[in-house]
């Protein structure tokens, strides 16, 4: 079955990492698993837990706790595309109460979620957590750092059957706390077994304390090449975006304050093209299906070593390189726990604006639990919008609703051959995404 699935990721083979967590995931055995960003971890711990569970019993067998809502989803997504026939539900804050309790009356082998909404689900008894037998915290020492350890303590403490645990992290974890109950863990650590990051690292000094201009300069000089700007609190990410926007740069904007709606559009447009530019805290640094990034871009300084080792690591991923920015005002120093000295560079005279991108985000008001695949969308924007096989691009269904990327100077003429038009015979709202 495992070659199937790695067919089904076209994946040739496991790497070193997946392979010894195949072998050290086991029931009865705790594991701490050490690896970088970007390697492959989702996949490394789902196959071992696949392997422990029995099509034969009821109810919930599995459960994995992440940080964030977007980790969450996208660990449910690989689940469902390994296509094991058993049912996985993921479970967040800001995702309907009643709809996920409807989904729960007929329990999952696994559930995916965040450890606030897991809890609240365990509070109201909505699904029976005493046939579950593996735990996977993951990003533990996020969920740690963003205060998460009272849900996670309430969590373990209400599964009294455990047989496995599992802890992953792209940095070494200090110390684990007394309440996730491992003892003497395997660990695996390939941190320190990375590859280096194919990174070119350089900074740029503003004349004064204000580095805006200093940024717009970079963008002008950077043109449309796929960037991250990092900023460590969600005010500064407000007021950045702001300043741009009054530039005439176009971007998207990411930060925990926003709503889920808000951030869900906000990656959905930066994955497909409508925008290049992304300005975000830290939220951003792991976890995160985005493309691959060419610029990292740290406006203002990284508060840690391991926060500008998660940042970076956004880029020169895997077989890819990339470049990291540290912008710096006329008094900031270089913090000291920056090893590789970056290499002081000042740039040529600013180029043009960015253009706008090709693409144009569109939204669907139907989606997977109204029975529409991305190739029924894409059937409906060709035939009864007319649009050319070339100005679709990618389309992500999610639960009722559709997001698809068109090139923006068809896309107002689609709109209005499509308006009013059924999809799969059901009434559908086509407008602009925002």
């Amino acid at each position: 079955m495992i070659d199937q699935i790695l067919e089904r990721f076209s994946i040739a083979q496991l790497n070193p990492m997946q392979e010894a967590a195949l072998k050290a995931i086991q029931p009865g055995k705790d594991v701490v698993l050490l690896s970088p960003t970007g390697s492959g971890k989702t996949l490394g711990f789902l196959l071992p837990l696949l392997k422990m569970l029995d099509d034969k019993q009821s109810g919930v067998q599995a459960m994995v706790v992440a940080p964030s809502r977007e980790l969450a989803v996208q660990i449910g997504e690989v689940f469902k595309k390994m296509q094991t026939g058993f049912k996985v539900i993921t479970t967040y804050g800001g995702h309907a109460m009643r709809i996920e309790r409807n989904n729960l009356t007929e329990p999952p082998a696994l559930i995916v979620g965040t450890s606030g909404r897991i809890a609240d689900h365990l509070k109201r008894n909505t699904f029976d957590p005493t046939g579950i037998g593996v735990l996977v915290l993951d990003e533990f020492d996020k969920s740690l750092e963003l205060g998460f350890a009272t849900e996670m303590k309430y969590i373990v403490a209400q599964l009294n059957n455990l047989k496995t645990r599992v802890l992953t992290s792209a940095t070494t974890l200090d110390e684990i706390p007394g309440f996730i109950g491992v003892h003497q863990p395997d660990r695996l650590d390939f941190t320190v077994s990375a590859p280096p990051l194919r990174l070119n690292f350089s900074a740029l000094r503003a004349l004064d304390q204000d580095k805006i201009q200093l940024l717009f300069h970079l963008l002008c000089t950077l043109g449309n090449e796929p960037s991250l700007i990092f900023c460590n609190h969600r005010d500064a990410v407000e007021r950045i975006s702001e300043l741009l926007s009054s530039m005439g740069i176009v971007h998207g904007m990411y930060h925990g304050g926003l709503d889920q709606d808000q951030r869900e559009l906000a990656l959905i447009r930066f994955r497909n093209g409508t925008h290049h530019i992304l300005i975000t805290t830290d939220l951003a640094s792991r976890g995160l299906d985005v493309p691959e990034i060419m610029h990292i871009i740290h406006y203002q300084l990284p508060a840690t070593a391991s926060v500008f080792t998660h940042r970076n690591g956004r880029t020169a991923r895997m077989h890819a390189s990339g470049a990291a920015w540290l912008l710096l005002a006329a008094n900031d120093f270089v913090p000291e726990f920056i090893e590789t000295p970056p290499v002081f560079v000042e740039l040529a005279e600013a180029g043009e604006l960015p253009q706008p991108t090709p693409w144009e985000t569109v939204y669907l008001s139907l989606g997977k639990k109204d029975k529409v695949s991305k190739g029924d969308v894409a059937g409906f924007l060709m035939q009864k919008g007319q649009l050319p096989t070339d100005a679709l691009g990618k389309i992500e269904v999610l639960d009722h609703r559709t997001f698809a990327a068109i090139k923006r100077p068809l896309c107002e003429k689609m709109l209005r051959k499509i308006k009013g038009q059924p999809l799969k015979k059901k009434s559908v709202r086509v407008e602009l995404a925002g």
